[in-house]
């Protein structure tokens, strides 16, 4: 199999959907007008809420849901071989995750912009509000642990690595002091500036590395472990304009460009996709996420099919700046497309790798020895990039020297592997930090809500001695699930709850359109959500199950906690449907009834 043949397939496939099932949803599910105002024109104060340009809101929103789920999903599901991943993105973001971040984004505007914490109470009541809460704030914690575990395999002990992703917070800073104050206005001259320093970083670090400075970045796993909750408690205690913002806009080119780039690549080498479309692991026995192919493939591929994290994206800034309902289908529909096609490339990238190299990098060197399998490439590779790549899980690396080899493919510039690897590695820590500082200034807000019900100060988010709190809980309760954690026990428990998530929110969008009178239509939402939810509790319980066998009593305490908080929400819906349901069905009764005595 060609590597062009799944983007062709995928191609196709996206363009139809988006061509007939959007315009479906949009004219008889939603309804979408054209001339209904929205909360960014009602509430318009140039600063939340402020009706935007749909091409530019597609391009924020595509950047906020695709973080680093669609770069480590499908690498880590590789291990399947390359048909169920592509399968289950290719049928997944069209019935299911593009569905889901459309009709979210429609709840959450026609809901004044709410978030999806405000949505929920409207539609559920207060006991499902708070509920949802508390199992937003457990997931940002166990989704920023997961994440840095990633980049943590990729850094440790690669001095050059570490340089340039640490190169890019202050050319972050640099650029934000730069739009700010010294060019104000000027983001093509910042972007150009932005983009190249971190080029230069890249390209620096081989020198770093040789340099009296490489003994100082040669850092440990533990000491990585250490160092990045730090700089999230630190970073997300800075003003948004000076860190994440431009960091989140210089990504965003970025991965655009690098994702572009790697799509040409594919269409000029056509690489031959050398892991079997079906491998033994998804009878189970996988090495790096344990058990078959179902469950477990439904919550290891989230971001790219359907993710529970999108609906707090849809239910964020994105509704306050829509500036036509209209707009909503491109935006929501149309991103998790592109979003799916980002993921996809990331599983070609890892795929046309032999392999065995592809479990030599993913696994540890232990887990490697006991599977019989040899190297192919990977130690040209490694010389070739200049860093020991076996025994890097996490599938950041993976996906690096993936990119790497298809880069340097072109034209026979192998010369250039260094260079590429490296690149490859900032353009994911670039999402991976952004994640950090986003997702820890969320969870800090979460808590100050959640402790503000018992202590009321703690609502003020400007209250220095709860920022300080609520963010040194946030930064230490991801911190030392990244600690002690490992991507094959911590992204499995991040996949069941960022998919009952997905659960709930569809179980909401159900809600809603049961009450604006469209329960024919609930079939699109109720099928997902039932997936879903049969997905995760069948996967959770096997969590719950390896936890308890390898003695993991946290793990095990933190899935039973949202296994029973997910099924909560759900079953107060369900006793919201069955009154909603009853009420209308005595309606048309009794319509009927005058229609026949007319």
């Amino acid at each position: 199999m060609h590597a062009i043949s799944l983007l062709i397939i995928a191609s196709l496939v996206f363009a139809l959907a988006y061509r007939y099932i959007s315009a479906f949803l949009a004219a008889r599910v939603l309804a979408l007008d054209a001339t209904r105002p929205t909360p960014a024109e009602v509430f318009n104060d140039e600063h939340d809420f402020a009706p935007t340009n749909r091409w530019m809101l597609l391009g924020h929103h595509f950047a906020a849901i695709s973080g680093a789920g669609p770069l480590i999903g499908p690498v880590l599901a590789a291990q399947f071989g390359y048909a169920p991943g592509f399968i289950w993105m290719l049928v997944g973001a069209v019935v299911a995750g593009a569905v889901h971040d459309m009709i979210v984004l429609y709840a959450s505007t026609r809901h004044d912009g709410k978030s999806l914490v405000g949505v929920a109470r409207s539609e559920l009541g207060p006991i499902s509000g708070w509920l949802i809460s508390v199992f937003m704030l457990f997931l940002l914690i166990i989704t920023m642990a997961g994440a840095s575990i990633a980049i943590v395999n990729a850094l440790y002990k690669s001095p050059w690595g570490t340089f340039t992703v640490a190169a890019t917070i202050p050319i972050s800073i640099f650029i934000g002091i730069y739009l700010r104050w010294l060019r104000p206005g000027k983001i093509g001259e910042a972007t150009a500036i932005g983009v190249s320093l971190i080029i230069a970083g890249v390209i620096g670090g081989a020198w770093i590395e040789h340099s009296f400075l490489g003994q100082w970045l040669n850092l440990s796993k533990e000491h990585l472990s250490l160092a990045i909750p730090i700089y999230g408690f630190l970073a997300a205690g800075l003003p948004v304009w000076l860190l994440l913002l431009p960091r989140d806009y210089l990504s965003s080119y970025i991965k655009v460009g690098t994702m572009l780039l790697l799509v040409v690549g594919m269409l000029v080498a056509n690489p031959v996709i050398k892991m079997p479309a079906f491998t033994p692991f998804v009878n189970g026995g996988g090495p790096i996420i344990p058990g078959t192919v179902w469950p477990f493939l439904f919550i290891t591929i989230s971001c790219g099919a359907l993710s529970g994290y999108h609906s707090i994206v849809c239910c964020g800034t994105t509704p306050k700046m829509v500036a036509s309902e209209t707009d909503i289908r491109m935006i929501g529909y149309g991103s998790m497309l592109i979003e799916s096609i980002v993921a996809m490339t990331a599983l070609i990238a890892v795929t046309v790798l032999p392999q065995g190299d592809f479990f030599a990098i993913s696994t540890t060197p232990d887990v490697f020895r006991n599977m019989g399998m040899h190297m192919s490439q990977l130690p040209a590779l490694s010389h070739a990039t200049g860093e020991q790549l076996a025994g890097r899980p996490g599938g950041a690396a993976t996906l690096a020297a993936g990119m790497a080899n298809l880069f340097s493919g072109i034209g026979g510039r192998t010369h250039l592997m260094g260079f590429w690897y490296h690149f490859a590695i900032a353009f994911q820590a670039l999402f991976i930090l952004t994640l950090i500082d986003a997702g820890t200034r969320a969870g800090r807000y979460l808590l100050q809500e959640i402790g503000g019900t018992f202590y009321a100060p703690m609502k003020n988010t400007t209250w220095l001695p709860g920022v300080m709190l609520t963010s040194g809980l946030v930064c230490g309760g991801w911190g030392y699930l990244l600690y002690g954690g490992s991507i094959s026990t911590i992204w499995p428990l991040f996949g069941v709850n960022n998919q009952m998530l997905g659960a709930i929110s569809l179980t909401i969008c159900t809600t809603i359109l049961i009450k604006m009178g469209k329960r024919k239509y609930s079939w699109i939402t109720l099928s997902s959500m039932l997936f879903l939810l049969v997905t995760s509790i069948a996967a959770g319980i096997a969590n719950i199950r390896r936890y308890m066998h390898d003695g993991n009593t946290l793990l095990t305490v933190i899935s039973v906690l949202l296994l029973i908080v997910g099924l909560l929400i759900i079953v107060d819906s369900v006793r919201q449907w069955k009154s909603l349901l009853s009420t209308q069905v005595e309606s048309d009764i009794e319509e009927e009834a005058l229609i026949k005595v007319a």
